[in-house]
């Protein structure tokens, strides 16, 4: 595990996914690999009252979800004072540059296809984010 410097803190990331799978593997990911804190939600309205407690410092947010799917959690999150300015990435299996480029428009930070590498996922976060070492 990456040690932070004692000038900095961890990064916090919350991870929602309704496949226990997915949140196990981003999470061990990203503890491992950055040394981030990783938060999990398996629903939206999850996602939502952990990102309102807690405010992380970016939210990876799946698409798909069963009740309430990423568009709706992410629009949730942006009517909130609290949480509208927490950097939200998309992760999704639908990687058709049209479907890409809907979910940008709504206003989401970026987006990162499903199946990811594991070992890429931190880069591909960092280079989101503009988040340095």
């Amino acid at each position: 595990m990456a040690i932070a410097s004692p000038l900095s803190t961890p990064k916090c990331v919350l991870v929602v996914d309704d496949d226990d799978g997915v949140r196990e593997i981003v999470q061990i990911s990203l503890e491992a690999a950055a040394g981030w804190e990783v938060l999990t939600a398996a629903s939206g309205r999850e996602a939502i009252a952990i990102a309102s407690s807690h405010h992380p410092d970016a939210i990876l947010l799946d698409v798909m979800m069963p009740d309430m799917d990423g568009a709706e959690t992410f629009r949730h999150l942006q009517r909130n004072p609290e949480t509208r300015d927490i950097p939200t990435i998309f992760l999704t299996a639908k990687a058709k540059a049209s479907e890409r480029e809907a979910y940008l428009a709504l206003g989401v930070t970026g987006v990162i296809t499903k199946p990811f590498a594991a070992l890429s996922l931190v880069e591909d976060i960092r280079a989101i984010l503009n988040w340095q070492l």
